[in-house]
């Protein structure tokens, strides 16, 4: 038993020699990744109006910790991204059935953004490998599309996950920038991203991602607040809130709208 023991602790203390120099290797390579990320917005809350056809937002960041000769070479890149509310998204198919348009299948998709605009350096797909970028969900192309409750081959879910990005992207409310950030000085770095006409209200979430020779060095967040105001905000908030009366003014409005254009232009 002893003798047994001492062999175990030998080969233990072995197996420690050769972790040391791979552990010692890994932080050697996290110590390199320096550099730290800092962003701010004018407002972390916008309102929206009746009249609201859309703006872009301005988001300001520097890079702190970085090399002078690797940010003069272009080898910083960053990504910056406005990510909406999540919702569960729908797509449907329509095929022609004796002539007549009518869906025949759908998909749904679990908690994907209702609204994402995406800023970068250059052409998100060379700052770094497309694994790379969906590991991390970045770009409406490597985006987490899940199916809800998906049974079946996975013939189609490519088909469904490409008609819901060009959907997605022909309506607005997903949109891409190559070339929306830009180095201002040595460190600072402004990224502008667009804020749809139908963006949806809730809370949305301003990212940024930094790159340097395509790996990944840091992140930031901040929330950004998108609510409604004036008589839009109180039907919303009235429709929500207060079913049962809503749908009673509503019918009376109709009512009284539909007895009111009758009046006017009945026939003496």
């Amino acid at each position: 038993m002893i003798r047994f023991a001492r062999t175990a602790l030998v080969l233990f203390a072995f197996a420690l020699a050769l972790a040391a120099p791979a552990d010692a290797a890994l932080q050697d390579e996290n110590a390199d990744l320096t550099e730290k990320l800092e962003i701010g917005i004018s407002t972390d809350e916008i309102a929206i109006t009746s009249d609201f056809r859309g703006a872009d937002l301005t988001i300001f960041g520097a890079v702190d910790g970085f090399d002078q000769g690797l940010l003069a070479q272009g080898r910083y890149n960053i990504i910056v991204s406005l990510e909406g509310p999540k919702d569960n998204a729908t797509v449907r198919k329509k095929e022609r059935v004796f002539g007549i348009w009518v869906n025949t299948s759908s998909m749904t998709f679990e908690l994907v953004p209702e609204s994402y605009s995406l800023s970068s350096t250059r052409d998100i797909e060379t700052i770094a490998p497309p694994g790379e970028m969906g590991n991390m969900g970045i770009g409406v192309d490597h985006m987490r599309l899940v199916p809800l409750g998906f049974v079946g081959d996975g013939s189609n879910l490519g088909e469904f996950r490409n008609a819901f990005r060009r959907i997605r992207e022909t309506s607005g409310v997903y949109e891409r920038d190559p070339g929306g950030v830009q180095f201002i000085s040595a460190s600072l770095f402004k990224a502008s991203v667009r804020l749809p006409a139908n963006v949806p209200n809730g809370v949305h979430v301003v990212r940024a991602y930094l790159f340097r020779d395509g790996v990944f060095v840091a992140a930031k967040a901040l929330p950004l607040r998108v609510v409604k105001t004036g008589l839009e905000q109180f039907i919303t908030q009235a429709a929500h809130q207060q079913p049962l009366f809503y749908g009673l003014v509503a019918v009376l409005l109709a009512v009284v709208t539909g007895w009111g254009a009758s009046f006017i232009f009945r026939k003496e």
